[in-house]
């Protein structure tokens, strides 16, 4: 199955470029499951059909589904009050009505990354489309389940987990009370379904889709959502230039005249795009989605690859090559902490686990060329195999 994740700044028509998408793809007679989070349901505005909890088949190839992120939250809230109902009860704490709980910030996402889950293992449906929220908020919540995992391999190491028959002899030798069987219960759930949702954004049949309306404010956030993408090692497979104006707008000068320059300067800025017109008014329902012409879903998704070159007869080390299109050398910042490389550019941030066999190296240097960071590894001679 293959997976299209779509953002885009904010206003951009991202979500009206998902709903044309995946009406386009179901008419080829793929079948299509589109997905959003939008508690609005901008969604089914476009659609021209009320999207909601449950999936809904709009037409015989299209389900469009919004999962309930306020359910969600309010189902995962029981379940966790009553795995810790001892504790609460020694505490003398007072339990929550479901109904009296509001989601928490995050909650949307953490419902949609789950939902996102679900689809895939499935496999229900030949092409998933996601409407993720605006790119600064799409950018962390697809770097939540590596990082969420991180931490809870951090609170509740795998070794810990694993001697846990012995926490009753542990807890009386130390004096203190031992985290409780259910905790290390729901640990071990939590990592398992973050780990689905990784596998779906690594797998190969995965890809993201950028849409932005060409001028100043939407080259630069194609360029930070390039390069935070590059970072999480996520291939772009195009870039949606929306609400293109035609040439012949300009004819009659005015504000629309600069509009238009300022539009083509902005598409040859950006290169290889495809341009969506703009219709003179806000798609809504099937007939202004077709209209659109959004171009088709590749069948091919770009690799994206983080090669190590092996050096070390030329020149004595091993290359890490990490393409990070747009970086600027001032912005980025590295540091080696044990098997993990912690890459700073810009705003963004990710914690790297090391390719094994850099792990018995130690950092040489780096360098930022074309794009693409350089880190240069030194085999330790304390830990590196020795040749006869």
């Amino acid at each position: 199955m293959r997976t299209l994740l779509i953002t885009g700044p904010g206003g951009s028509g991202r979500t009206t470029v998902a709903a044309a998408t995946a009406l386009k793809a179901a008419g080829r007679g793929a079948k299509v499951l589109v997905l959003s989070a939008d508690r609005t349901d901008t969604l089914g505005a476009a659609l021209g059909t009320p999207t909601g909890a449950a999936p809904t088949r709009l037409t015989p190839h299209l389900t469009a589904w919004r999962p309930d992120a306020a359910a969600g939250f309010r189902d995962d809230l029981a379940a966790f009050q009553d795995r810790a109902s001892t504790v609460l009860d020694l505490l003398g704490a007072s339990r929550l009505d479901p109904e009296e709980v509001t989601p928490l910030p995050g909650a949307e996402e953490l419902t949609l990354l789950r939902a996102l889950r679900d689809a895939a293992l499935a496999e229900t449906h030949d092409l998933l489309v996601v409407d993720l929220p605006p790119t600064p908020q799409a950018l962390a919540l697809l770097a939540l389940p590596e990082e969420l995992r991180r931490y809870l391999r951090r609170l509740l190491p795998p070794e810990r987990q694993a001697a846990r028959a012995l926490r009753p002899v542990l807890g009386r030798l130390a004096g203190v009370p031992m985290p409780a069987e259910w905790l290390y219960e729901t640990t071990a759930r939590w990592d398992l379904e973050l780990a689905a949702v990784q596998a779906v954004l690594a797998d190969r049949a995965t890809a993201v889709r950028l849409v932005a309306e060409p001028g100043p404010a939407g080259e630069e956030a194609v360029r930070d959502a390039r390069l935070g993408l590059a970072l999480r090692a996520l291939p772009v497979e195009l870039l949606v230039a929306n609400r293109v104006l035609p040439e012949e707008t300009a004819d009659g000068g005015g504000p629309l005249a600069r509009l238009v320059s300022q539009q083509r300067k902005t598409l040859e800025t950006w290169g290889e795009t495809r341009p969506v017109a703009h219709l003179g008014h806000d798609p809504r329902g099937e007939d202004d989605l077709t209209a659109l012409a959004v171009p088709d879903v590749s069948a091919r998704v770009p690799a994206v690859e983080w090669p190590v070159a092996d050096r070390v007869a030329q020149d004595g080390v091993l290359v890490w090559h990490i393409p990070l299109p747009g970086a600027i050398r001032d912005d980025l910042d590295l540091v080696r902490r044990g098997d993990e490389l912690v890459v700073t550019v810009g705003p963004f941030r990710r914690i790297v686990p090391l390719p094994s066999v850099l792990r018995r190296c130690t950092v040489d240097g780096a360098a930022l060329r074309d794009g693409e960071l350089r880190v240069r590894f030194a085999p330790d001679p304390a830990q590196w195999p020795q040749t006869r």
